[in-house]
């Protein structure tokens, strides 16, 4: 914990998925729903999600209050920008650090911790681990819902992106990125 957040952060294990994918699906339904129609947030759940190879490298990180998961995110040396472990696309290649940023990605918060300072702390731990790599600078695609929080931590829209469902439904999207 460093002394800007009251949140201590800790790296994920396994046996936190079950209560990660439970806090991933209530923050997907209540944070987007402002942001997105009803059909967008369904086709949400396609297109996001954990992917559990950031557990196997270490890279993901949990925040926890009284036992409850409040918030979770993490970052990746590898190439994958976004998507959960049943998103199509995805690449296990390393980046190079005197070239590529680190990806910041899966970050969910509690809907009854939001606006806390969770993502912040997250986002800071990220940030602090991919710099100790060798990393410059970080990038992430971020939601409707999130980019505030990105762009409160400095980071700026590289493109706007949108991702369609196997039903059709476009999800907009931000490519965000920051150097570290």
């Amino acid at each position: 914990m460093t002394a800007r957040h009251r949140w201590p952060v800790r790296v994920a294990a396994r046996d936190d998925i079950p209560r990660i994918r439970t806090l991933m699906e209530r923050s997907i339904r209540a944070l987007l729903k402002p942001y997105l129609t009803p059909e967008e947030v369904e086709g949400s759940f396609e297109i996001m999600g954990l992917d559990t190879q950031l557990i196997e490298d270490g890279t993901y990180f949990a925040i926890e209050d009284v036992q409850a998961l409040v918030g979770c995110g993490g970052w990746s040396p590898r190439a994958t920008l976004f998507g959960g472990d049943h998103s199509k696309g995805r690449s296990a290649a390393m980046l190079d650090p005197a070239k590529d940023a680190a990806r910041v990605r899966a970050m969910y918060t509690s809907p009854d911790h939001a606006r806390q300072g969770i993502g912040r702390a997250i986002i800071d731990a990220c940030e602090t681990a991919a710099r100790m790599a060798g990393f410059k600078r970080t990038e992430l695609m971020a939601t409707m819902a999130g980019e505030p929080l990105y762009r409160a931590c400095g980071y700026e829209v590289i493109e706007p992106h949108t991702s369609t469902t196997s039903t059709g439904v476009r999800i907009p999207l931000l490519r965000m990125g920051k150097a570290i």
